[in-house]
């Protein structure tokens, strides 16, 4: 096992992620399986810092996390990771996808792992499909932005895209959807919602499309819940366009949808720059 070089600490940030739709694309490979879909990297999101030692914080309880061991074994080091965020967990922000790339960042500058920023991402990548926990949070995150997964699978395999927009988003979040169970469910429905949203998005690239394509897909996809169909309606009177975060019971908008319609969101960005190390001396 290798232990620290150079920096004996190392920091990471990666944004948190929404996906608005996505088809499953199983394989064999974990590096070819992976989604197709489209969703929003926020500026919220997740700060990684390894260091020698043992054990996994985040927000500074103890927790288990199987990607990350993952990452942390195929990296081939032993080391204390400590993750902070404001995200909800379990309810559709990607935060264990955050988690373990912001993990293989830090990890690798930590001990001196000598990768390569797509080898990190498909290491994060592959122990988040095997794991269960997801499919295309980890790729969309190191790309950061609007970005669209054209095709699945890890930088070797995948191909991305993206909206030129920048919004502001607001959300807010009514309880956790367990990721694991519904990928490991029938996904047939879901995956021939989530191509129809994908081609209706493609033939017009906006957000005001994204945002239409997101709704149509939990509606065809039969995701909603009661309280996010109340929201999502509640932002279209208020003339606001809103959709549910994949997985949770979370409801974004764009602008001020949710707050024009009486709710009291958190409030971020657009996070443009995606997974990144952060510089201790800055």
């Amino acid at each position: 096992m290798k232990q620290p070089a150079g920096r004996p600490v190392a920091t990471a940030f990666v944004p948190g992620h929404v996906t608005g739709f996505f088809s499953a694309h199983p394989a064999p490979d974990p590096a070819v399986a992976g989604s197709r879909g489209a969703g929003i990297a926020l500026s919220d999101g997740v700060t990684v810092t390894v260091s020698h030692g043992s054990g996994l914080r985040l927000n500074g309880e103890a927790v288990d996390i199987d990607p990350v061991e993952t990452v942390l074994d195929r990296l081939g080091v032993v080391a204390s990771v400590d993750a902070e965020t404001p995200l909800p967990i379990g309810a559709g922000f990607g935060v264990s996808g955050a988690v373990a790339l912001g993990t293989a960042l830090a990890a690798n500058a930590a001990f001196d792992c000598g990768k390569t920023e797509n080898e990190l991402v498909e290491v994060a990548h592959c122990a988040e499909v095997e794991a269960g926990t997801g499919l295309g949070d980890v790729v969309a995150q190191a790309r950061g932005g609007l970005p669209i997964r054209l095709e699945p699978g890890g930088p070797r395999h995948g191909a991305l895209d993206g909206l030129p927009a920048r919004p502001r988003i607001e959300y807010v979040t009514f309880g956790r959807l367990s990721t694991e169970t519904v990928l490991s469910g029938d996904t047939d429905q879901l995956s021939e919602a989530g191509a129809t949203a994908l081609d209706a998005l493609l033939a017009e690239p906006s957000v005001e499309a994204f945002m239409g394509a997101c709704r149509e897909f939990a509606a065809d996809a039969g995701l909603l819940t009661d309280d996010v169909s109340e929201a999502i309606a509640a932002v279209e009177a208020a003339g606001g366009q809103a959709a549910m975060a994949m997985l949770g019971r979370t409801v974004f908008a764009t602008g001020t949808g949710l707050s024009d319609a009486g709710y009291e969101p958190t409030v971020c960005r657009v996070d443009a720059a995606g997974g990144r190390l952060v510089d201790h001396d800055a």
